[in-house]
């Protein structure tokens, strides 16, 4: 991978300046290959890393495993594709293994998740069946640790 997409996917704030300093670069440069990137559909989006924990949000996420019979045409694509059009879908993944999908999801309440599940993904004809798993904390995402602690916290040792 590119060393710019690198330090992109590190922290996508950095400052041209500062990246084009970190490779040698002018930002001119920097600025030309990030709207080459973005143009080119390599970089999708940005976001942000929320810790929802310190925030008063009625938020539930849930993973669901999902397998799906394939279309003789479409493969798998095209039900993904449906699923991942839900406004409730965060994230869709092709998966070897058990099941076929690994579908992210986010709701108000239980309640809600489980009627999405109910109502509108298990009823897709191709979904075989479905496994919900209900995500109950969060400590680390994108590579970022949810709760910060002293960095020099030692370990107790006991006799």
């Amino acid at each position: 991978m590119d060393e710019l997409l690198k330090l992109l996917r590190q922290n996508a704030m950095e400052t041209p300046e500062n990246l084009a300093r970190l490779l040698n670069l002018t930002p001119d440069q920097v600025r030309a290959k990030i709207r080459d990137y973005e143009q080119r559909g390599v970089i999708r989006g940005y976001h942000a890393i929320v810790n929802e924990e310190n925030l008063d949000l009625d938020v539930v996420h849930a993973v669901i495993e999902v397998k799906i019979t394939p279309e003789r045409d479409g493969g798998f694509d095209r039900l993904a594709t449906r699923i991942g059009r839900f406004t409730e879908v965060d994230s869709v993944y092709l998966m070897s293994g058990g099941y076929d999908l690994l579908v992210f999801i986010s709701g108000r309440t239980l309640k809600e998740v489980a009627a999405f599940v109910a109502a509108k993904l298990s009823t897709l004809e191709g979904v075989v069946s479905t496994a919900t798993h209900f995500m109950l904390k969060t400590y680390k995402e994108h590579g970022i640790m949810m709760e910060e602690k002293d960095s020099h916290e030692r370990l107790k040792v006991s006799p």
